[in-house]
């Protein structure tokens, strides 16, 4: 004997409430909460033991995928990381030609 495949009444108040709006402010707090514990956490580790370099652009590119701002920064973080590694310090001071 085959059941009905009607949803019960309050299964179908549950999802009427669901609306896309809705999941997509869920999804960014829920990137928000994780991405910036991330973050918080590489901070931390900068001066705790661990891979703070490691842990901070996991971070950032967590927030980066729903903020501009975060994109921003992980791409600036990728230039200076990949200017370390080939021996470019943007940081140092240009000889002067006097």
């Amino acid at each position: 004997m085959k059941r009905p495949t009607t949803l019960p009444r309050w299964m179908k108040r549950l999802f009427s409430g669901l609306h896309v709006e809705n999941i997509k402010v869920v999804k960014r707090v829920i990137v928000s909460v994780v991405g910036a514990t991330v973050l918080l956490i590489g901070i931390a580790l900068l001066v705790l033991p661990g891979p703070a370099f490691v842990v901070i652009p996991v971070g950032l590119a967590i927030l980066a995928t729903e903020y501009a701002w975060a994109r921003r920064w992980l791409k600036r973080a990728r230039r200076i990381a990949s200017n370390v590694v080939s021996g470019r310090d943007s940081a140092a001071p240009r000889e002067s030609r006097v």
